[in-house]
């Protein structure tokens, strides 16, 4: 049988096991497990003054089962006496303050006898009213902040880690909660709500960029650090999203270094070829003054995209770095040779042309205009010595463009031959469309009629007859004919007629840069739609946590009418001006 200074060493021990997990999960809405095996165990020790110190420890924080362990405590108090539930520290505290009181009391009338002293039972009913309304003050107050979050807390269906993804409602109420409790004044709480998101999204590099930029702006650069070797060692390695937010925080904190080894990495092994991670990396070493350098970094990116068979991006780093050359070189020609050669090497796409009109619309005259015409034509009708993987919509928009660029630049004869172009290749294909979208909606205003008709029926049967039956006295069909006048007319208002298409065609392209057709979806096999200013989509050993987290310094009736009433057509927006996310 184990002597008792064996027992007292493993009781320590396994109460510093406790302790050690509560300090990382011990503020955590369901953490109430640990809290039960605790209590458990220091029930069977008989321990009061630990259990009574573990109830203190509970009720200043909310909890699932924070009510459960207040009706606890007060069982606790019931059954034992003042003297075993308070610990030595708090029997302590509360001789000196009962020593203190007597002396302050024999100051103030020193010639007078001593005051009878009061009865043990009722001081010792005194001190333990005074014991309970403490923690029942702290239980309200847990309580309050309980009820502020509990719909954070009940939203969260997935608190551990899984390799599926979250859905979006929970992804959107870990960033709505985070947001609340940044918006108090208790930074630990802070630390540990970030803490515990990670571990649901792991993942996600925006929750660990997120938990970077707030540790970085409170002044906790030892948690930014360790959070983000975290993310870029450990859990997101892989994608570059990271690792470009790594590059960009070590360039604001000087670390030049750091930042070029971030980007090189995201080049050489996590994503060769990201036309984002290129372009950041160029622009850092202009704005540190190296303009070679940054002309080095589009070169070598190209002339390794030229390497690869069927590069997507190819066509876009060509725009980019013509671009660049024109915007911070102030070298025009250069820009425009640059587009030429990658005429010469790529395939032609949508970015490519686009880029190639816009630079021409901004150089002086004389413009080439015969040269961008002929591309156009190639790219707009494929044949099978050039085929073109562009999509129809991705075509007629680029008709567009040059249609707004002839009509600023070109002559009649040049407009002509584009305008005639654009109405052969796409008139059918807008007049097809704008067909089956008009059936569409004339089937859904005939649906929403027919329901009208049942809800007004259901809801109002003197509408349709005073006497039983008189809805079928007149003739089939009359008494619905006023309800299908508005699609009637509505249906009549949408014929036009079809030499009339071909103008409207042209004429939705009204002024530069802002009529013509909104950009569509890029089709699946190309990275991005953009041109100059658009890049492709992004990217689809753990430390222990810190254990001190310290800051430095109407009716049916009206719904049926609101369904007769036909829907209004939708207004197209005037999209962004062509030329605005160029140059």
């Amino acid at each position: 049988m184990p002597s008792a200074p064996s027992m007292d060493i493993v009781r320590l021990f396994r109460g510093r096991l406790f302790e050690r997990g509560l300090v990382y999960v011990g503020t955590d809405y369901l953490s109430f497990p640990l809290w039960d095996k605790y209590l458990e165990y220091e029930y069977t020790q008989q321990a009061w003054s630990n259990v009574a110190a573990i109830y203190t420890q509970i009720l200043q924080n909310p909890n699932q089962q924070l009510d459960r362990y207040f009706e606890g405590f007060k069982e606790l108090v019931a059954s034992r006496p003042l003297s075993e539930l308070r610990t030595p520290e708090e029997a302590a505290a509360a001789a000196a303050v009962e020593a203190g009181d007597e002396q302050i009391e024999g100051e103030d009338n020193p010639g007078s006898e001593p005051s009878k002293p009061v009865s043990a039972s009722l001081k010792d009913a005194e001190e333990l009213e005074k014991y309970i309304t403490i923690r029942e003050e702290m239980y309200k107050k847990a309580k309050e902040f309980d009820s502020k979050i509990i719909g954070f807390e009940t939203s969260i269906r997935r608190p551990y880690f899984h390799v599926r993804p979250l859905n979006v409602a929970e992804l959107e109420n870990w960033h709505n909660y985070i947001d609340f409790i940044e918006g108090g004044d208790d930074f630990n709480k802070v630390v540990k709500l970030y803490e515990r998101c990670l571990i649901a999204c792991a993942n996600y590099p925006e929750y660990w960029i997120r938990y970077v930029s707030c540790m970085e702006i409170s002044g906790s650069l030892d948690l930014a650090d360790n959070a983000l070797a975290r993310a870029t060692q450990v859990f997101v390695k892989r994608q570059p999203e990271i690792h470009l937010f790594a590059a960009q925080l070590r360039e604001q904190r000087g670390d030049i270094t750091g930042a070029r080894a971030a980007y090189q990495l995201v080049h050489a092994e996590i994503s060769p070829g990201l036309v984002e991670a290129i372009i950041k990396h160029a622009n850092m070493e202009r704005r540190l003054g190296n303009l070679d350098d940054a002309c080095s970094i589009y070169e070598q990116a190209i002339a390794i995209e030229k390497g690869k068979e069927h590069s997507q991006c190819l066509p876009l780093l060509f725009a980019q770095y013509s671009r660049f050359c024109y915007l911070v070189s102030g070298k025009a020609e250069k820009a425009r040779e640059i587009l030429d050669q990658a005429v010469e090497n790529v395939q032609l796409s949508k970015p490519l042309l686009e880029a190639l009109i816009h630079l021409e619309s901004i150089q002086s005259l004389p413009k080439r205009v015969d040269l961008l015409d002929s591309l156009v034509d190639k790219f707009l009708v494929p044949s099978p010595e050039n085929p073109n993987v562009a999509s129809v919509d991705e075509r007629e928009e680029l008709s567009s463009i040059f249609l707004e660029f002839l009509d600023l630049f070109g002559d009649a004869v040049s407009i002509k031959k584009a305008d005639d172009r654009h109405a052969k290749l796409f008139l059918r294909h807008r007049t097809s469309s704008d067909s089956k979208k008009r059936q569409a909606e004339d089937y859904i205003v005939s649906e929403k009629t027919k329901l009208a008709k049942s809800a007004v029926a259901a809801t109002n049967p003197s509408a349709v007859g005073a006497y039983p039956g008189a809805q079928n006295q007149w003739p089939a069909g009359y008494g619905a004919q006023g309800q299908t006048w508005p699609q009637a007319a509505q249906a009549q208002s949408q014929q036009w007629n079809p030499g009339y298409a071909q103008q409207a065609a042209y004429g939705a392209y009204g002024s530069y840069g802002t009529g013509y057709a909104p950009p569509q979806a890029p089709a699946a096999s190309v990275p991005s739609s953009g041109g100059y200013g658009a890049y492709p989509s992004t990217f689809p050993a753990q430390a222990f946590p810190q254990q001190n987290y310290a800051q430095p310094a109407g009716a049916a009736a009206g719904a049926a009418t609101a369904a007769l009433t036909p829907a209004p057509q939708a207004t197209t927006v005037p999209p962004t001006a062509y030329y605005g996310s160029y140059y």
